[in-house]
């Protein structure tokens, strides 16, 4: 990478920090428990919108994983979300009925609490319905992750959004409160990806599974990124540039072996599509707060109303880990 490049990247981070500071004000504290957080204690941020449904397991999920301490932004729930954050011991709760979209999709208000308070800290900033997996997670929790990425100095860490599914319409089967998404939507895509480099950032850019073949079948070009850096040792100096897809400084974004080899990777667990979708969908539609004026929800609005169905006959059931490494979605690395 030239200086030239190399200068721009760190005035445009500096830019993203400003920015995030100032952004700071659009956030109220419902609650704030970061004072029990301590120095190393693993750290969960969140953005979400009318969500109560799925955050009792999502919770559970993350505490059993080892999260000590959830810092999560509600926008202007109305479904009772923020209350039920706020009454949990272990979840400091922001509130704000800013613009999701102006704020660049949330990424502001997180970077803004990620500076503030996870210097130091492993920080997993991921999605209600996405869950972490990684080699071992059956039997090591994250702190076992972390520590091996400690030793071996390597500061983020990388997984790629797999997109999970039912056999059947997805609103076949209705989705109960607490319940584990990943027993309705079990299946998924196992090989129909791309994958390219984005040589301004040096992050992969990887595009496919369910979503593209479709919703976006005739435009594969613009289906959703699937490349997702959400594991970070933070550091105030940082700042996430698009979701969690890349971040500055540049060099986090390497969560790859550049020479041929393996690094240890993980996948998110995107159990997106359930019968909860087709309402959240509409209501995302018509609040237009999404990326390119909403033209993925738009994408799903159509593609549902013709047939609610994404299994097909190569899809692969999920079982654990181990398959997905197997398949070549994920890597263990040196990691043993």
């Amino acid at each position: 990478m030239g200086v030239w490049q190399s200068y721009r990247l760190r005035i445009q981070r500096k830019r993203w920090r400003i920015r995030a500071l100032r952004k700071r004000r659009e956030l109220r504290s419902v609650i704030n428990r970061t004072d029990l957080i301590r120095p190393s204690d693993l750290l969960l941020f969140a953005t979400l919108r009318n969500e109560e449904i799925r955050l009792p397991f999502f919770l559970k999920y993350y505490r059993d994983l080892g999260i000590n301490h959830f810092l999560i932004v509600d926008n202007d729930s109305d479904d009772g979300s923020r209350e039920f954050l706020a009454e949990q011991p272990d979840v400091s709760v922001w509130s704000t009925r800013a613009s999701y979209k102006r704020a660049r999709f949330g990424v502001d208000w997180l970077n803004w609490l990620q500076r503030k308070y996870a210097h130091g800290h492993w920080a997993l900033t991921v999605d209600p319905d996405e869950f972490l997996v990684y080699p071992f997670c059956d039997t090591r929790g994250l702190r076992a992750l972390t520590d091996w990425l400690d030793a071996s100095s390597i500061k983020s860490f990388g997984a790629m959004l797999l997109d999970m599914y039912p056999k059947g319409r997805i609103d076949a089967q209705p989705y109960r409160r607490g319940q584990d998404p990943l027993e309705i939507a079990c299946w998924f895509d196992s090989g129909n990806y791309s994958i390219y480099r984005n040589h301004a950032f040096g992050n992969l850019w990887i595009q496919g599974g369910p979503r593209a073949r479709k919703f976006f079948a005739d435009t594969p070009h613009a289906a959703p990124a699937l490349n997702k850096i959400p594991l970070v040792k933070w550091d105030k100096s940082y700042a996430y540039v698009s979701s969690t897809h890349m971040l500055l400084p540049r060099g986090l974004n390497l969560v790859y072996d550049e020479w041929g080899g393996e690094k240890a990777s993980g996948l998110l667990l995107h159990a997106k599509f359930i019968d909860t979708f087709a309402a959240k969908a509409a209501e995302e539609l018509g609040r237009g707060q999404h990326y390119a004026a909403s033209q993925e929800y738009r994408a799903y609005a159509e593609g549902l109303a013709e047939n609610a169905d994404l299994w097909c006959k190569w899809s692969e059931k999920y079982i654990n880990w181990r398959q997905l490494e197997i398949l070549g979605l994920m890597s263990k690395g040196n990691w043993a």
